[in-house]
């Protein structure tokens, strides 16, 4: 199942963010200012009480300007604007929506608590002061403007939430394309490693032949060159089919396939001759009677038998190895046997890795055992059929 891209689960639409700033100072200005002066004029309020009520509904609105660096205060300001508002001539003005705006601000931008302090003391001043100030709050106004509050602060939640959600989603397809990214890189190193490590191990020990052989035993020598270019060619014809195959989209295809064939278990004749020589025996000992699993446990399988006799030919210094391969109910079982000096303690490097990697993915197990007198014996079970 294909992952979801952050573009598919984005938001289809987010303003810039000037208008998330500008556009609520232009609407509260443009509906506080205009209204609280015609309902000035209309109630004939003294002079000295229409100026004062015109500048607090100015400056609720300007106070919106430090909503984003400054979202707490701002809600702070804009209640106590608000409040006074309320015992300052001419009653029954229109509303302050600049508090709306001011407290979803807020809380949207972090400040809930400035947001939740802020219009409780704002409240539960105007409701006290309004005995002194011999104001006659009806029920029904006490409550609209409760509600209305409330009715704010679960807007704010509302988008609050949404954002947090917005956020933690794209925190968790960042991470899921870093656990991506990390385990191409991978697969990438235990291919090339694969590869690489083979052909020019081989190489490495052919052309330190050759050197040895070259004045004493030509023919020598020049067998030596002969795998050596023939080591090579195999090398980089392998290299050519894991980058293409690892490269992706091609001609507008999909997935591309490789240039050569991943091998198989029919290729283990090949590469046991191939590690035969030069001290070293290697026999093939196939007890499958000619049935086959898959093609990617058998690709695996022969991965784990060329790292494993690579690491015979480098660190065992071995004489003889053994190869067998057999099925155990439902599992190919790959053993590769030496008698060498095994690993010597050495820590575990990203050839063994690669063998264990290579067997989890298929959901089997590699067991290495390093008995210095008795040589190494790598056992791989692998599932006769792939998990669907």
């Amino acid at each position: 199942m294909p992952s979801a891209t952050w573009e598919d689960t984005a938001p289809r639409f987010r303003p810039p963010p000037g208008v998330t700033l500008f556009l609520p100072v232009a609407i509260a200005f443009l509906v506080q200012v205009p209204a609280t002066a015609a309902v000035a004029a209309w109630s004939h309020v003294a002079p000295r009480w229409a100026i004062a009520s015109i500048a607090l509904a100015t400056a609720s609105a300007l106070v919106l300007l430090a909503a984003r660096a400054l979202p707490g205060p701002t809600v702070a300001a804009v209640t106590l604007l608000t409040a006074l508002s309320l015992f300052v001539p001419p009653e029954g003005g229109p509303p302050f929506i600049s508090l709306p705006f001011a407290v979803i601000g807020a809380i949207v931008r972090g400040a809930r608590l400035w947001a939740v302090i802020s219009v409780g003391v704002g409240w539960v001043a105007v409701v006290g002061l309004s005995g002194f100030w011999a104001q006659a709050w009806s029920p029904f106004r006490v409550a609209v403007a409760t509600l209305g509050l409330a009715l704010c602060f679960a807007i704010g939640e509302g988008i609050r939430s949404r954002i947090d959600r917005a956020s933690r989603r794209r925190a968790l397809l960042a991470e899921r394309r870093r656990t991506i990214e990390l385990d191409e890189r991978t697969r990438i190193a235990r291919e090339l490693h694969d590869v690489l490590a083979h052909s020019l191990s081989q190489i490495s020990v052919q052309s330190g032949v050759g050197l040895h052989l070259f004045d004493r035993d030509p023919e020598q020598a020049r067998a030596a060159l002969t795998n050596i270019r023939s080591l090579s060619a195999t090398g980089l014809d392998e290299v050519r089919g894991v980058l293409a195959f690892l490269r992706g989209d091609e001609a507008g295809e999909p997935r591309t396939a490789p240039l050569t064939p991943q091998p198989q278990l029919a290729d283990l004749r090949t590469l046991v001759a191939q590690r035969n020589g030069l001290g070293l025996t290697v026999e093939l000992d196939d007890r499958l009677d000619g049935a086959l699993p898959p093609g990617e446990t058998q690709t695996a399988a022969y991965r784990i038998v060329q790292e494993a006799l690579t690491n015979v030919v480098r660190h065992s210094g071995a004489t003889n190895a053994v190869v067998a391969l057999s099925r155990e109910g439902d599992r190919l079982v790959v053993e590769i046997a030496d008698d060498g000096t095994g690993a010597g303690g050495a820590p575990e490097g990203a050839g063994r890795r690669g063998m264990r990697e290579r067997a989890t993915m298929l959901e089997g197990t590699v067991e290495i055992s390093d008995d210095a007198p008795n040589g190494t014996r790598v056992t791989a079970r692998l599932p006769w059929q792939a998990s669907p």
